[in-house]
């Protein structure tokens, strides 16, 4: 699928191929390193934008990137070696060995270190699992690899491990792991089963006439469906501002989901993908879109054949006359990437770096091509909003939101995982309603309402509703709805050194404030006490001097501590 590209989306102006002797710089391929890299690629397009892709094949292949098949690799696209040791070298899932290095070993353990792991006891199995495993095996602390609600969370190889233990992982990997190839995955709704319960007849009612596209758009429109990857713009304000746009047009999709305690896109792909997959036809029917790129999170091994597998089965049963290919690519490890134009740049081929604005992507996107970027549960209930009406969406709510949301949560509750629930909806609600309460003997502490860029509010907040624009005055936000919840048995400060560590691990380093700032405030809240006017310095030069949300956010946990436990402060200080 990714290797269909029409040259049409590709203007000349943004090749980077080179001739054969720019590629190499002065640098020696080695035959039997370019063999085996023409044996593994075959018969593929060598265009810019399938670096990544092709990265992919060789870490997949050889268990990591030698200077050898970078080198190869580079003639073999035409591309400069410094670009593509550049684009390898920037993200977190490339091993890149370089000349006189070792090879890591053959198979690595990733344990995630993300807060709700750390809470559920993955750092003392990090501890104890390279003495177990021994040298022929590598492990290592992994950001978070999206299964929060079964923490702690291991990855053997490609395969996840969860809720994992010391006596799960060994037996693992002793069981064969060693195959970097995804375990099956669970039962869901397949092509048959999905058209055999309705779907897919509202797409064909749009492609056939029956309904026009300015209709759904009002639909969708009245139904105040926003778009639910952080932003919350409303998406028919998105699908007619990039419909107004000159042909042609693109679409990029956002399954990114890298943000501590945000899971929500994989448990419904693994349930439901073509719901998903109908939603983003209808929207790029509506847009007039011409090609579509899915850019799908890599932890997600076994989505990504989920996803593969249907798309084929959609293109082979379904008359799809007229609407656009499909082109899925993986990432490799990069939170940044789940910002739209360093997305795009991914998919590019690139490193994932933000653009600077204006223009807006939705205007000068992907390839230079108006694109419309969308988010993974916006288009998940596209067919849901117009099958029932705008109506039925818009008569969920409390406090006086309107609509439904789907919420990641994990940490100290009874019963942690997806819950479908109205918009606005306080913390307190959550919990009780459809999460079973806290586990016993924890009563609720704190929580983030947002992941990592979403602030820590304390239980004394408990009562606000969970929704764009709500939490802002208290210094949170709702972005993916990915829910921590903290116990009396936690810190504040804890949990915010926590998303320091993640946000210093991820910073693309393109700002200067955020690429310094980060890491200093980082290592001064590690101390027992605070400096706070420092502090104070870092918070608003990262706000003011920052490209992205992530420079912008990353002060979140920190100026929450400050407001709201200072009493953990005090505490830290008399140590």
């Amino acid at each position: 699928m990714s290797e269909r590209v029409n040259p049409i989306v590709m203007p000349q102006a943004d090749r980077t191929r080179q001739s054969k002797g720019e590629a190499l710089e002065g640098r020696e391929v080695d035959g039997l390193a370019l063999d085996e890299v023409r044996r593994l690629l075959g018969d593929v397009s060598q265009h810019p934008d399938l670096l990544i892709e092709h990265l992919h094949k060789m870490q997949d292949q050889f268990g990591y990137l030698s200077a050898a098949h970078l080198t190869a690799l580079a003639q073999e696209m035409r591309l400069a070696h410094t670009q593509v040791f550049e684009v390898a070298s920037f993200y977190h899932h490339f091993d890149v060995v370089k000349e006189g290095e070792t090879a890591p070993p053959a198979l690595t353990v990733r344990v995630c270190d993300g807060l709700a792991c750390q809470m559920a006891g993955g750092g003392e199995m990090l501890a104890r699992l390279p003495r177990l495993l021994g040298n022929d095996v590598r492990v290592v602390a992994s950001q978070c690899i999206g299964r929060c609600e079964h923490a702690p969370a291991v990855a053997v190889g490609q395969n996840p491990v969860a809720p994992a233990h010391v006596e799960t992982v060994t037996e693992a990997v002793a069981a064969g792991a060693m195959r970097q190839s995804p375990q099956s995955m669970c039962d869901y709704i397949d092509y048959a089963a999905y058209r055999a319960a309705g779907g897919y007849r509202l797409l064909h009612e749009c492609t056939s006439g029956t309904r026009d596209a300015e209709t759904v758009i009002r639909v969708l429109e009245e139904s105040g469906l926003r778009g639910l990857g952080g932003a919350g713009l409303p998406a028919a304000r998105m699908w007619r501002s990039v419909r107004a746009e000159p042909g042609p047009r693109l679409m990029a999709v956002d399954i990114h989901e890298s943000e501590p305690g945000t899971f929500k896109d994989r448990v419904l792909l693994e349930r439901d993908p073509h719901r998903f997959l109908e939603g983003m036809l209808i929207a790029a029917w509506a847009v007039d879109i011409e090609q579509v790129y899915v850019y799908l999170r890599d932890e997600y091994h076994g989505c990504r054949e989920i996803l593969a597998n249907e798309i084929e089965s959609l293109l082979l049963e379904l008359p799809l006359s007229g609407l656009p290919p499909i082109h899925l690519r993986r990432s490799a490890g990069a939170y940044m990437c789940g910002e739209e134009s360093a997305m795009i740049e991914s998919i590019e081929g690139k490193c994932g770096l933000p653009r600077l604005r204006p223009p807006d992507v939705a205007r000068v996107g992907l390839f230079g091509r108006p694109t419309l970027v969308h988010n993974f549960e916006t288009l998940f209930w596209v067919r849901e909003v117009l099958e029932r009406g705008n109506a039925w969406f818009a008569s969920f709510g409390r406090h006086g939101r309107a609509g439904l949301r789907w919420f990641s949560v994990s940490g100290r509750v009874k019963d942690p995982g997806l819950k479908l629930a109205p918009a606005g909806i306080t913390i307190a609600e959550l919990i009780d309603e459809f999460c079973g309460g806290m586990q016993e003997g924890h009563r609720l502490y704190a929580y983030l309402p947002g992941g990592a860029s979403g602030g820590i509010l304390p239980a004394t907040l408990n009562d606000i509703p969970l929704d764009f624009d709500t939490l802002r005055p208290y210094g949170g936000a709702i972005g993916r709805a990915g829910v921590i919840v903290l116990s009396q048995r936690d810190t504040a400060v804890d949990a915010a050194r926590s998303m320091l560590r993640f946000f210093t691990d991820d910073s693309c380093r393109q700002c200067a404030r955020c690429r310094a700032d980060t890491t200093k405030a980082a290592a001064l809240i590690e101390k027992r006490v605070w400096d706070l006017n420092l502090l104070g310095n870092f918070s608003k030069t990262m706000r003011d001097a920052s490209i992205c949300a992530l420079g912008h956010a990353a002060p979140n946990p920190i100026d929450c501590v400050v407001k709201y436990f200072s009493h953990e402060l005090t505490v830290t200080a008399r140590e």
